[in-house]
């Protein structure tokens, strides 16, 4: 939500005000007081006043603002604030709609769905997108945004820009954040940057709180197994950062179910916080299902975070009636082959989609929620290259439920 769709009381004015002394990054300086000053002056005095406000290039912004009621009614009313972008004020009804479940035996409670910056955040993707993703997603109950040190292109970009985005809006709304990011692939060159080594990770989390401007990160993952680095190791490395005060907890990512008993070992006796893993899980990959991981998590206490929910998009409305020009396959393909997208597959999404429709959700919608139908699903990641899309896929929280004839019914199409 932006100012400049907001009613602002004397009262509003005089809290936003008082953030400026904790910090807020955009309220510094006498500029900022002087604006605030102006505005308590026109409401308590004028009916319609014409104002100036200058940005930090200083310049000039003709303001006219009109008085009704107990508010200031905005007219053409434009905060210019740092970077020319408009103050952002989350919704104050955030919180109504979204699930929060705990993040296995932790006291960490996750939003049901939320939202990865694998796609769309890096130097190819348009920045007022990307602002405009995380503040929709923030104002419908998302509070975790998930990262990685190579996300991109080019690696890094993605905590770059993410961190940009703290800068210019969500930075004050850090304490109602979970941020998250990981280390695992290659991300510079020579022997110590890549893997899981202690060197490697350490090094990787101090460059990614810079890219991002954070202290810490509520959650750091190694990003992938390690077959040359003792597992002792890695598990040192990730305590280490955690006691070190650079993470809350810790989580691992593509770990099967064999790897996951033996670093939960590790991290018992040692006493780290490990709450997640990550791993790849949708209708037509079922991997996690097939080694035991999904159940074995959920007996002993460990959450469940999916990526690929979507299956790069195929679990859509998207390819129903051939390949879009727009489509990831045409505009990317490093994910989503056009061989995947042959008739015997599309056959199956058809028929996935008619199960959607008689359920009244699409088909997206449908394919997130199966993923959490169990409630032993902690969250589902979802990525986005608009905002619409997220408004599109959090509906599918109005229906959760499925009748044991829809559970049969998808798992003859796609196992």
């Amino acid at each position: 939500m932006k100012l400049r769709d907001a009613k602002c009381s004397v009262e509003n004015i005089e809290n936003v005000r008082k953030r400026r002394q904790f910090g807020h990054p955009w309220l510094s300086g006498g500029l900022f007081e002087h604006r605030v000053q102006t505005l308590l002056i026109t409401y308590r005095t004028l009916r319609i006043s014409k104002l100036q406000t200058y940005s930090y290039n200083t310049k000039p912004v003709s303001e006219y603002i009109s008085i009704h009621g107990n508010f200031l009614l905005r007219q053409k009313i434009s905060w210019v604030v740092r970077g020319g972008y408009n103050m952002y004020i989350a919704k104050e009804t955030r919180y109504d709609n979204m699930k929060y479940n705990y993040c296995g035996a932790s006291g960490l409670k996750l939003p049901a769905v939320s939202l990865g910056l694998w796609h769309n955040f890096g130097s190819n993707g348009n920045f007022d997108t990307m602002m405009d993703m995380c503040e929709t997603a923030f104002d419908n109950g998302i509070t975790h945004f998930d990262l990685a040190n190579n996300y991109g292109p080019y690696d890094g970009a993605a905590e770059e820009n993410f961190g940009k985005i703290l800068d210019k809006s969500l930075r004050p709304y850090r304490d109602e954040m979970i941020i998250s990011t990981k280390a695992g692939y290659t991300m510079w060159p020579g022997p110590y940057g890549d893997w899981g080594s202690k060197k490697y990770l350490v090094a990787s989390l101090d460059q990614s709180l810079k890219r991002m401007g954070l202290d810490y990160v509520d959650i750091f993952y190694h990003h992938r197994p390690d077959p040359n680095t003792p597992l002792e190791e890695t598990a040192c490395a990730l305590d280490g950062i955690v006691r070190s005060g650079k993470a809350l907890y810790v989580g691992i990512s593509n770990y099967n179910k064999e790897q996951t008993i033996e670093i939960a070992k590790l991290f018992k006796e040692m006493k780290t916080p490990f709450i997640i893993n990550q791993r790849r899980y949708n209708m037509f990959d079922r991997e996690m299902e097939e080694d035991g991981l999904k159940d074995y998590a959920a007996a002993n206490g460990i959450g469940i975070i999916t990526f690929c929910p979507l299956a790069q998009g195929l679990l859509t409305n998207r390819y129903l009636n051939g390949i879009p020009e727009d489509s990831r396959i045409r505009t990317d393909g490093r994910f989503l082959k056009e061989t995947a997208i042959n008739e015997e597959t599309i056959a199956k999404v058809r028929a996935l989609n008619v199960i959607a429709e008689n359920r009244g959700q699409t088909l997206a919608e449908m394919a997130l929620a199966w993923i959490l139908r169990d409630n032993d699903i902690t969250s589902v990641l979802i990525g986005a290259s608009r905002p619409s899309q997220i408004l599109d896929n959090i509906g599918m929280l109005a229906n959760m439920t499925f009748t044991q004839e829809e559970r049969e019914k998808i798992d003859r199409i796609t196992k």
